[in-house]
C-alpha cells in the first residue's frame, strides 16, 4: 500500500462503536433476564469493550498518520507553511496544561493532608494532561517541523 488512505482506520472506528453498542446491549440483555442491573461485567461484555479498545485505537492512530503526514508521501523536502494559529492553539494548550497540571497537584496534597485519595479525579487529570501534551506535540509535528520523503529503489541494497 503506498497511500495513507483514511478508509480503513474510519471503517474501524465505526466497527468500534458497533462493538460498544453491542456491549451495551449484552448488558440490557442480561439486566432483562435478571430483573436487575448486574453489579460485574460479564465475559462477552469485556471482550467486546477490548476489542473495541483495540480498534478504536488502531482507527485513531491511523487517522492522526493521515493528518499529519498526508493522503500520499512525495519525495523531498516539505516545509510548513508560516501561520499565527498554530502559535496560538500551543499557546493555549500550554496554558490549559499548566492549570491541568495545577489542579493534579492541589489534588495529591489535598490526598496527603487529609488521608483522602481521589484515585478517578486523579487519573482522569493525569490522562487530560497526557491528551494535552499529545496534542501540542502533533500539533509542532505538523506545523512547525520540517519533512524529508526519501524514496528508495525496490532493488536497493538494504534487506527491508
Amino acid at each position: 500500500m503506498y497511500r495513507n488512505d483514511a478508509v480503513v482506520p474510519t471503517f474501524a472506528l465505526i466497527f468500534a462503536l458497533a462493538l460498544f453498542y453491542m456491549a451495551f446491549l449484552d448488558g440490557q440483555h442480561v439486566a432483562a433476564l435478571e430483573g436487575r442491573m448486574p453489579e460485574v461485567l460479564t465475559v462477552g461484555q469485556i471482550g467486546l469493550m477490548a476489542f473495541g479498545m483495540v480498534l478504536s485505537l488502531y482507527g485513531f492512530i491511523g487517522l492522526l498518520s493521515n493528518w499529519l503526514e498526508g493522503a500520499e508521501l512525495r519525495p523531498g523536502k516539505h516545509y510548513p507553511t508560516p501561520s499565527s494559529l498554530p502559535m496560538v492553539a500551543g499557546a493555549v494548550l500550554a496554558l490549559l496544561l499548566v492549570a491541568v497540571s495545577g489542579f493534579f497537584a492541589r489534588t495529591l496534597a489535598f490526598s496527603s493532608v487529609n488521608s483522602y485519595n481521589v484515585p478517578a479525579l486523579q487519573g482522569g487529570l493525569f490522562a487530560a494532561m497526557m491528551l494535552l501534551m499529545a496534542l501540542m506535540i502533533a500539533i509542532y509535528k505538523k506545523f512547525f517541523m520540517e519533512e524529508e520523503v526519501l524514496a528508495e529503489d525496490e532493488h536497493s541494497d538494504f534487506p527491508w
